[in-house]
């Protein structure tokens, strides 16, 4: 079809093909982009140059890489690339998809009656016309060598490019940072090869075999019933409790039987803390966490969650949002307070005398904050109402944070009253965050940095705890760990374990 006479040299192959990848599979990409950006502000037109102009270098970066290396298994992997984008392109734009890590997950578990049925002449008429035909033209170019000095000179100058162009935009970050899931799942190819290889990491990750503690043993046949409640980006100095201006708090400081410590967290960010709150010691090791070890000596552990992040889960009872919003369509919302849905009656269903409830909020992660309450919720005006947290003011950045911990109280106190309500059971509540936040402190935003350099703000975390019988006494702890949460839980339960430690226990 095309003569086999056209000579380029590789950097102008690698751009060529990089511009008829952009040109070809990137609509969705920057329809997406257009239509969440201010795209007549300065910001937004920097924004979209800078996501313009780096696709295309990345994207030539790799294939002028790949082609030195290889240029037999480059061609293979460039039709194969052409083809695939091709068909990533029809479902996104037909069924308005986003090629994500959940998305792999169910085509990958797709069986073929299933993925038969999307079968169409549309179809065909992308992969032709979008996969096989520019795949045809390419392979018929021939690629003129490069000496290794000129390769490594391009590759560097590259990537020293490709880094002053990020550190140019780092003010266009925390945009970026929101719409990332969006971003990554409609940049072609990017979109399906890195989120495959996450699957399958999180996949192996799942599976991977945990070290497991020694069994444990229920003393008694009380009933008894745990609510651990997981905050998000929640920092401690922000809760009236701990001596706020602010009453953000103004339901917990009417509640009895409330108490809180001071308390540091691991690290400064989800995964990481999810773990340390979750095992018995801070360790890097895959130890047992409290839900799996649990629920494997017998007791009832539920999960409800908004937010994602945890350690390998293996209990019965796991609920998501959509899970628990599908569950309890009366009571559909779009906030937090659905993971206090049904509490009560799930709580009543149960068989056991040991229970286990861990809620994993979202309420107060960033840079939205202003979305993550209702609107009866916002006490403190007036709020950053945008993603580019350094152009608010710090005051109107810490009322919409300040208006998440004003939830935070809301959603506790519902907590509270629903143990309250169960007589017969003996009933605890205890709230820790997995880290804490920035709010503009040392122009510092959200979270994340290393421990070794992070501003308190970042890890002094609020350790809260509720329970039912007013005679039960705490002990008078300075400064507690995420860790103490899972020696304080077996005690509360009444659970007998070698690995049990009396100095991590924070009841009486």
């Amino acid at each position: 079809m095309f003569k086999n006479n056209l000579k380029l040299s590789l950097i102008r192959f690698s751009l060529l093909l990089s511009v008829v990848n952009f040109i070809f599979f990137h609509y969705p990409f920057f329809n997406f982009v257009f239509r969440n950006i201010g795209y007549t502000t300065f910001n937004g037109i920097c924004t979209i140059l800078s996501l313009v102009i780096l696709m295309l270098v990345l994207n030539a970066l790799m294939i002028y890489i790949f082609f030195y290396l290889s240029r037999r298994v480059s061609k293979f992997l460039m039709v194969l690339f052409f083809v695939i984008n091709a068909i990533a392109v029809y479902f996104i734009n037909t069924y308005a998809v986003i090629i994500d890590e959940s998305m792999i997950g169910n085509v990958l578990n797709t069986n073929y009656a299933e993925s038969s049925s999307y079968f169409s002449i549309k179809l065909i008429v992308y992969i032709l016309f979008l996969g096989i035909l520019p795949s045809i033209f390419f392979l018929k170019i021939n690629i003129i060598k490069v000496p290794l000095k000129s390769f490594l000179k391009v590759s560097s100058l590259t990537l020293l490019s490709i880094a002053l162009l990020i550190g140019l935009n780092s003010t266009n970050f925390l945009w970026i940072d929101k719409h990332s899931k969006q971003l990554g799942g409609l940049a072609m190819p990017w979109s399906y090869t890195v989120n495959i290889s996450l699957f399958y990491i999180h996949k192996n990750k799942a599976n991977e075999k945990e070290i497991i503690l020694p069994n444990a043993r229920i003393k008694d046949k009380q009933k008894s019933v745990m609510v651990l409640v997981i905050g998000e980006s929640a920092r401690k100095q922000n809760f009236s409790l701990y001596g706020y201006s602010k009453n953000t708090n103004p339901l917990l400081s009417a509640t009895p039987n409330v108490f809180h410590f001071e308390a540091n967290s691991c690290a400064t960010y989800t995964t990481a803390g999810l773990k340390c709150i979750l095992e018995h010691t801070n360790t890097s090791d895959l130890y047992e966490i409290l839900p799996n070890y649990l629920y494997r000596n017998d007791v009832e552990v539920i999960w409800r969650t908004t937010n994602w992040g945890e350690p390998p889960l293996h209990i019965k009872n796991y609920q998501s949002g959509n899970d628990l919003r599908a569950l309890y369509k009366d009571k559909a919302t779009d906030y937090d307070e659905i993971l206090v849905a049904g509490l009560k009656e799930q709580i009543l269903a149960s068989k056991k005398d040991k229970i286990l409830i861990v809620l994993h909020t979202n309420t107060s992660h960033g840079p939205s904050y202003n979305e993550k309450y209702p609107s009866n919720f916002e006490k403190f005006k007036p709020v950053c109402k945008s993603v580019e947290l350094g152009n608010c003011a710090q005051t109107e950045l810490i009322n919409a944070y300040d208006n998440t911990i004003l939830y935070t109280d809301y959603i506790l106190s519902q907590v509270i009253e629903n143990l309250k309500s169960l007589k017969a059971y003996k009933s605890s509540m205890i709230f820790v965050s997995d880290h804490g936040e920035s709010l503009g402190e040392n122009k510092l935003y959200m979270h994340g940095l290393p421990m070794s350099l992070a501003p308190k703000e970042q890890y002094e975390i609020p350790f809260i705890v509720w329970v039912s019988d007013s005679r039960t006494q705490l002990k008078p702890n300075q400064v507690l760990s995420q860790n103490h949460v899972f020696h304080s839980v077996l005690n509360f339960l009444s659970i007998e374990s070698p690995i049990y430690k009396e100095e991590m226990n924070i009841f009486k």
